[in-house]
């Protein structure tokens, strides 16, 4: 969590959207039964939602 509130704004926007790609593709390779690590989905949702969060905080702040 410390390394994503160093980042500024632009940073976390390209972050998370790094981050619903990964998840999208891991959800199409558990759709296909090619998803070996499925916890590893989970762990790529709960990184989407730090990186939602402190987005929100910030405009919050403004």
């Amino acid at each position: 969590m410390t390394e994503l509130r160093a980042k500024s704004g632009a940073e976390l926007d390209q972050e998370l959207s790094a981050l619903l790609r990964a998840q999208f593709s891991m959800r199409m390779q558990k759709a296909t039964q090619q998803l070996t690590n499925t916890s590893a989905l989970r762990n790529v949702g709960r990184d989407i939602a730090r990186v939602r969060t402190l987005i929100t905080e910030r405009a919050g702040q403004k």
